[in-house]
């Protein structure tokens, strides 16, 4: 499994970046987790808009689905000069069903997935968990049999987590604070709690991601290391992780 990281600021992207987006491939299956703003035009860099196989989505807040609307555009441009029919598959959750419906478009359809079942696409099973969140969220354990990633999503800190993530050779967390601070309430997590996660979850490697815009972020990968042994990465677009070339 290789993961590219597309986007990875939160609330919205910096100059020339882009918020989630993250790019998992397997057997030549491309999946799109997240499309936040941003996303479709660094993608670009990495593949042209009509590989991708499939997109997934966490949840319906712009950060991190605000590109859809542009990516549907593209398909249909794309079909329309290429002259073909082509339709993308766009899986959410029906918690928001006004959200969900805006999914589909004349080359995009959305598929909906039950969080509480395995979902099996393409290459991967993907199972999920809810997140602590102000609106409906969800996480994901994806794995092709062999390597497994974990992502939380947006999420304050719960210890689930650490059960949900065990074992895992890669754990993309929501890391939108600083040490001491509390995100509870806007639902996100600090740089010792996720640190805390990867922990007692023995993870292998920890990508720091939906950065802030705020302080110095090399202090967060610090932050994670007074809890943490492993290796930690703080996220940043065309990281890229395959577990085989560590």
């Amino acid at each position: 499994m290789k993961l590219t990281v597309i986007g990875f600021w939160g609330a919205y992207p910096s100059a020339g970046g882009a918020t989630s987006g993250y790019l998992v491939e397997h057997d030549g299956f491309k999946l799109l987790v997240d499309c936040g703003s941003g996303v479709l035009s660094r993608l670009q860099q990495f593949i042209g808009v009509t590989d991708i196989d499939a997109v997934i989505l966490s949840h319906y807040h712009h950060d991190h689905i605000a590109d859809i609307g542009v990516l549907q555009y593209s398909w249909k441009v794309q079909n329309t000069l290429n002259e073909t029919n082509h339709v993308l598959p766009i899986y959410g959750h029906q918690e928001d069903q006004t959200a969900f419906e805006q999914l589909t478009h004349e080359y995009t359809k959305g598929v909906a997935y039950d969080p509480e079942q395995t979902l099996q696409l393409g290459p991967f099973t993907i199972d999920f968990q809810r997140t602590q969140h102000p609106v409906s969220c969800f996480g994901m354990r994806l794995t092709d049999g062999m390597d497994t990633v974990v992502y939380t999503a947006d999420s304050s800190y719960f210890e689930e987590w650490k059960s949900f993530a065990k074992g895992a050779d890669l754990l993309i967390t929501d890391t939108n604070f600083y040490k001491g601070m509390d995100g509870s309430k806007p639902g996100h997590m600090t740089s010792e709690e996720v640190a805390s996660i990867a922990r007692e979850a023995q993870v292998e490697t920890l990508y720091l991601s939906h950065l802030p815009h705020f302080g110095n972020l090399t202090k967060l990968k610090q932050e994670a290391e007074d809890s943490f042994k492993g290796h930690i990465v703080v996220a940043d677009e065309g990281l890229t992780w395959r577990k085989r070339e560590q």
